[in-house]
């Protein structure tokens, strides 16, 4: 988030937070060196609401948020934004979709290409492109003592200090009024016990093919638009967020859940028309750690909250490049040994190595059956907004990962009673697309 714009959201949340909203804008919009319709452009996305200057601007922005629904873009341009040198939003877009106005010479983003993957927003400097964030129509959600669950990114370890637990992180949710945190790699768990069967249906030799679904909406994205004919081979299952949604709602009829990770486009995935409905809201680290600083809250000095060990070392690694392949591998060699040395996989990460191997595949020229990409370099960790740098992520991950009390998915007695709670009882029901419904959607 560019500087300025932090602190305008931190005296946002404050305001919000200390029941002074309307007086704080008020305060804002009225000083005389601002130019009203960019700030208003500016305190509506830092609000997760679009709402246009008037005089009433104050009144309007909170309406908007109290009657906040899911919808519209993520990522925009702000009217002021001028034609900058370099063109860094226009290079860093890796779907095309921002264009330069052959008579005005300015970019601007066309939104039938735009898949709200928020490069863009991270490469421009000079903060003329923003995102959404959702944090005060959360905040009303929480203020209300509404069952709100936190669930949260596997990348999210060491980004809020070094030595900060889980438990530390659950405490510092319980403070902001949310009634839980849950780990999302438990869900990964999940996928990965259904990518393990969907492998043992669909892949009989080396020639065969399965690109894997799981994670990253910018690789979904990239499949979907510029390599639709390897669609086909792509595994129809929801990203850890959604299926960690669907699940928990399941269970919890009646609650809210929020994702929290390192990632812009994981906002534009959570409002996608076949999945809006599952997640409620998404936060970045950076975002999150924000807000506890404003509202002074220092996981590192919690006594934290204890939970039951569940997610096993294959989930915890989905954070990182690789990671998935790892999970999947392990689970294939504990439930179908006779397949495992016919699994070969081959990993991605960025958008130019993405982009290579799906033409590779498309060419006939890969030696792999199984394909994992991420878009950002050394997936989720190296996220946009995570916190600290990608090498350090990826320690992190995997230090926590390998120290996990259950390795493959399949080892948890947790696991298999929730499994069983949704109505899937064994490795065959994996095999039936009712039970499974869950962990599905239409590519």
């Amino acid at each position: 988030m560019n500087t300025q714009y932090t602190n305008i959201f931190k005296t946002l949340v404050k305001a919000y937070y200390e029941d002074n909203f309307e007086e704080k804008i008020e305060e804002l919009m009225k000083k005389e060196e601002v130019d009203k319709k960019t700030l208003s452009e500016v305190i509506s996305s830092l609000c997760g609401v679009k709402v246009d200057y008037s005089e009433r601007f104050s009144s309007d922005l909170k309406k908007a948020i109290t009657t906040y629904k899911a919808k519209g873009k993520i990522v925009s341009k702000l009217s002021h934004c001028d034609n900058c040198t370099d063109g860094a939003c226009i290079n860093a877009c890796p779907f095309n979709a921002i264009l330069k106005d052959p008579i005005t010479k300015l970019s601007y983003i066309d939104m039938e290409l735009c898949t709200n993957c928020g490069l863009c927003v991270e490469a421009c400097d000079l903060g003329h492109i923003v995102d959404k964030v959702e944090f005060m129509p959360l905040m009303e959600l929480l203020k209300s003592g509404e069952t709100v669950i936190a669930a949260v990114a596997p990348a999210i370890t060491g980004q809020f200090g070094e030595d900060v637990t889980m438990d530390q992180i659950r405490e510092a949710f319980m403070k902001l009024g949310f009634k839980d945190m849950v780990e999302v790699a438990f869900f990964a768990d999940m996928l990965t016990i259904k990518e393990s069967v969907e492998f043992n249906r669909f892949v009989k030799s080396k020639e065969d093919l399965m690109i894997t679904s799981c994670c990253c909406p910018m690789w979904v994205g990239m499949l979907k638009r510029v390599y639709g004919n390897l669609v086909k081979y792509v595994s129809p299952s929801v990203s850890p967020m959604i299926a960690a949604a669907r699940v928990i709602k399941k269970l919890n009829p009646n609650c809210r859940v929020v994702f929290i990770g390192p990632c812009i486009a994981k906002k534009a995935e959570a409002k996608e028309k076949d999945l809006i409905g599952d997640v409620d809201f998404v936060l970045t680290f950076q975002e999150l750690q924000e807000i506890f600083n404003t509202l002074e809250i220092s996981p590192s000095n919690l006594k934290g909250v204890p939970s039951l060990e569940y997610a096993s070392k294959g989930g915890r690694l989905y954070a990182r490049t690789g990671g998935v392949s790892v999970a999947v591998s392990d689970a294939i060699k504990e439930m179908y040994p006779e397949k495992y040395n016919l699994f070969e996989a081959a990993q991605c990460d960025g958008v130019i190595n993405c982009k290579k191997l799906l033409s590779s595949a498309q060419d006939g020229e890969l030696k792999a059956n199984f394909i994992e990409g991420m878009g950002c370099v050394g997936g989720c960790v190296g996220g946009p907004k995570a916190i600290i740098p990608k090498e350090e992520g990826k320690k992190h991950v995997d230090d926590y990962a390998f120290d996990s009390a259950y390795k493959v998915a399949t080892h948890s007695d947790i696991m298999l009673d929730i499994l069983k709670r949704i109505g899937i009882n064994s490795l065959e029901d994996f095999k039936d697309h009712n039970k499974i419904k869950i962990f599905e959607r239409e590519f």
